[in-house]
């Protein structure tokens, strides 16, 4: 599991004037919430965040959120961007529970050197992530898709993965993760036997006479 420390300000002004302001002034509105208190709204400082968020996978990694004295452990639920600008708009938080478990999505890592790569194949990874439920203090940072007794035609379900203790996969057990196809043949272009070859086109032609003959240019 990966944490990381970041400051927010709570703020008490709320609604899209108030979000204006706040971006306009460098910070990024945002909002903490979870069964155990009211939603409290926050403002993060956009230029830390963003290079934050450079830097991690922020859907697994628990924030703890200094708010003005006390300290809140937290996910990221959601990330709001502009449609057409690389600006974040607002950022929901979810505050954790020790023990009360959380559904989050985990990256999938290939590992090991493929048997059918070796003859010349190519691995499709078809899924990325995987959705689990798990205790917020035992998210992975990956999961691993062991890929070394992968061989040319075969494929890795999600029942085939190694998953740690305490997880509960929310994925169909038969999806497919990744398969090793063989590689694609290219085939030369041979000439049909029998095929007429075209003739090279005249473009410019001189006057032909009464028996069909060309007449030389002048």
């Amino acid at each position: 599991m990966a944490t990381v420390q970041f400051p927010a300000d709570v703020r008490t002004t709320t609604g899209k004037g108030a979000a204006r302001k706040i971006r306009a002034s460098g910070n990024i509105p945002g909002v903490i919430y979870g069964h155990a208190r009211e939603p409290q709204a926050l403002s993060l400082n956009t230029r830390e965040f963003e290079r934050l968020l450079e830097h991690v996978a922020f859907y697994t990694t628990v924030f703890e959120l200094n708010l003005g004295g006390t300290t809140s452990n937290a996910l990221i639920r959601e990330i709001q961007r502009h449609p057409y600008k690389k600006e974040i708009l607002h950022v929901d938080f979810q505050e954790l529970v020790e023990g009360e478990k959380v559904t989050v999505r985990v990256p999938l890592s290939q590992v090991g050197a493929s048997i059918g790569v070796k003859e010349g194949g190519i691995i499709d990874q078809i899924m990325h992530e995987l959705t689990i439920r798990v205790d917020p203090m035992q998210i992975p940072n990956h999961i691993d898709i062991d890929v070394s007794s992968l061989a040319i035609g075969h494929s890795v379900h999600v029942s085939d993965l190694t998953i740690p203790e305490g997880i509960e996969v929310l994925d169909a057990l038969d999806a497919t993760v990744c398969a090793c196809a063989a590689p694609k043949e290219e085939k030369a272009t041979e000439p049909v036997e029998g095929a007429a070859i075209a003739e090279p086109e005249v473009l410019t032609k001189g006057k032909k006479d009464e028996e069909g003959v060309e007449a030389p240019k002048a």
